[in-house]
């Protein structure tokens, strides 16, 4: 039997091969992982659907595949897979149809796949499809088969329809990609050594998003500082209770937990536009997207209803979740369904940043390095530690009134917070 590559989940129809586990005369067992896959920032193992033993090997490591492509070919009880059928006389293909003046390019997918160049052979269908196809328009060598030998069925004349839908219907409401300017080809080799490093899958995938959300949206970032020497304070008051739970208390928990209160204040900054363009939706809970630098890349896992967690299990997930970006073990699941996402860069340093907003949220919140400095207080110059604040939002969605008021919100809520709220 042919293992193929199944449903990745919702949007995502392709992948990059990390690597391969098996080779010809392995023998595996059923649910035994044979591949592992980069999809939409994760890696995923792709398990065997069957025991049995492994006579070909179809991808290596870097191939680019798509949903119904070949992996590898198994045959049961240790035997080979079977013989293919005798081939058989096709019916007389029908001639591709001439090109329709109407019919659009279709680039890259929702999750990234590639449109095949059209083939220079006929592509292997029934008459029925070819039939369909050549009263639809549609030429068949645009269209990826996915049953042996590439033939054309069914399914994936309808997923390539559906597609073209997909794309005209972001057109119509200016979401679609804009076409990129070219950018002409310089040779810098000619002025010294180089190094071609390609874009890793990851770096690809940032790149796409990033790009996507820099053409649809119309931004705006508000700047101002936080005085957090009583946060500070806080935690340091607290943190042997933390560590003797296991967890370390630092100051972004603190600070979710105030972010999640203003945002709840101002449920605009909670929702995002649907495909139309014209209706808000609105999401009555808070699931908070929290930037990662990696080594690979950076990596938005998700803390799910974060208004209903306390400040230890938030520290206790967050830990969770940048270890699990570490070390590459994210699941798609694990980065889906955030309404409002937070960076903090203090860690590394810096100061103020304008953050791109992580579509299809309508606000982020950039957070830089906390620095001590003088401030006016009481009649008198005092050093305060204060930490810088830059909230980008979306400005189809949210006006400059509304962000200003939020980041003020916010700035109180940090400079008075409850201390009930950190004790254990």
């Amino acid at each position: 039997m042919d293992v193929k590559l199944p449903k990745l989940g919702e949007g995502a129809e392709s992948g990059v091969v990390v690597s391969v586990f098996v080779k010809p005369g392995d023998t595996v067992a059923k649910d035994q992982p044979i591949l592992e896959l980069e999809n939409e920032k994760a890696v995923a193992a792709i398990p065997a659907p069957a025991a049995g033993t492994v006579t070909e090997v179809f991808v290596k490591a870097g191939d680019k595949i798509s949903v119904g492509q070949r992996l590898i070919a198994l045959g049961e009880d240790g035997k080979g897979a079977p013989p293919p059928a005798p081939a058989t006389k096709a019916a007389p293909a029908t001639p591709a149809p001439a090109p329709v003046e109407a019919e659009p390019e279709v680039p890259a997918g929702p999750a990234g796949e590639e449109e095949p160049p059209p083939s220079t052979a006929p592509p292997a269908a029934s008459p029925t499809i070819r039939r369909l196809a050549k009263d639809l328009g549609i030429d068949l060598s645009r269209i990826r088969g996915s049953e042996r030998g590439g033939r054309i069925v069914m399914a994936d004349l309808r997923a390539y329809i559906q597609r073209l839908q997909r794309l005209a219907a972001q057109a119509a409401t200016g979401i679609a990609r804009k076409p990129r300017a070219a950018v002409e080809p310089v040779d810098f080799a000619k002025w010294g050594p180089v190094t071609i490093k390609p874009l890793s899958p990851l770096r690809q995938t940032i790149a796409r998003r990033l790009s996507e959300s820099w053409e649809a949206v119309p931004r705006v970032t508000q700047f101002d500082e936080a005085d957090v020497t009583r946060l500070n304070e806080l935690r340091k008051q607290y943190q042997p209770a933390y560590e003797q739970k296991g967890v370390k208390l630092t100051v972004t928990p603190l600070l979710i937990k105030a972010l999640v209160g203003v945002v709840q204040k101002h449920p605009t900054f909670n929702a995002s536009l649907d495909a139309t363009g014209e209706n808000l939706i609105l999401k009555s809970y808070v699931s908070l997207g929290l930037a990662v630098d990696t080594e690979a890349g950076l990596m938005v896992p998700v803390i799910r209803h974060a208004d209903k967690r306390s400040v230890l299990e938030l520290a206790r997930e967050l830990d969770e979740l940048a270890r699990k970006a570490r070390e590459r073990k994210l699941t798609a699941e694990d980065m889906k369904g955030g309404t409002f996402t937070l960076s903090n860069q203090g860690g590394i340093g810096g100061g103020h940043f304008t953050p791109i907003i992580n579509l299809p949220e309508v606000a982020i919140l950039g957070v830089g390095r906390a620095a001590l400095k003088p401030v006016w207080r009481d009649g008198q110059v005092t050093a305060r530690t204060l930490l810088p604040l830059a909230l980008s939002y979306d400005h189809r969605v949210i006006d400059g009134g509304s962000a200003a008021r939020f980041i003020t919100d916010l700035v109180r809520e940090i400079e008075q917070f409850e201390e009930h709220l950190v004790k254990l």
